[in-house]
């Protein structure tokens, strides 16, 4: 197989190593990379499209940053942060997605920050810091279970949170427990 070019990138991220920041904002949707290249970035481009999951490497306030997205799930998630901290070296993934309330305290369009973040360039209705429950049941309809959850202080739930803190484990990106807070899943609310 000589005389063709090795593939850059991972078999779902196609951007070139220098294309990837250590800093990444991670949607689970490919538009809502997109919207944040478009609206958050500063001199975006997009540097990867495998499987229609786009990647978009900028800056914001100097500060270099790769916003890409990682699919539904805790499957999907755990392979896109698998692949950034191995082969990218990426240091820190800030989760950016939507998350159902469980409190009536949590509203609309409110922050949910799961454990850690700064938000300070967000100007919510309220922010709220605690943990949250992932599940891969979008539509979970059970009543008992999130009774139970709200008693433990749980504040939403959501889809990925738990399988980007456990890679981050394993691939020793945050080796104690206040540094494991500093990668955070921030999730904006919605009525979807």
């Amino acid at each position: 197989m000589s005389g063709q070019a090795r593939p850059v990138g991972t078999p779902h991220i196609g951007a070139a190593p220098g294309d990837v920041a250590p800093l990444v904002l991670m949607p689970g949707d490919p538009r809502r990379a997109r919207r944040i290249a478009e609206t958050f970035l500063e001199d975006a481009r997009q540097v990867t499209d495998v499987r229609g999951v786009l990647g978009y490497a900028g800056t914001r306030q100097g500060v270099p940053m790769f916003a890409l997205a990682s699919g539904m799930g805790i499957p999907s998630m755990s392979i896109y942060a698998t692949e950034l901290f191995r082969t990218y070296g990426v240091r820190r993934i800030v989760r950016v997605s939507t998350a159902g309330a469980i409190p009536r305290s949590v509203s609309l369009r409110d922050v949910v920050i799961a454990s850690a973040a700064d938000a300070a360039e967000l100007e919510p209705a309220a922010v709220h810091t605690g943990p949250v429950f992932s599940s891969d049941h979008f539509y979970l309809d059970r009543p008992a279970l999130f009774d139970a959850l709200e008693r433990r202080g749980t504040l939403a739930v959501e889809m990925e949170a738990a399988g980007l803190y456990a890679v981050a484990c394993a691939e020793d990106r945050e080796r104690d427990f206040d540094r494991a807070l500093r990668i955070a899943a921030a999730a904006l609310l919605s009525d979807v």
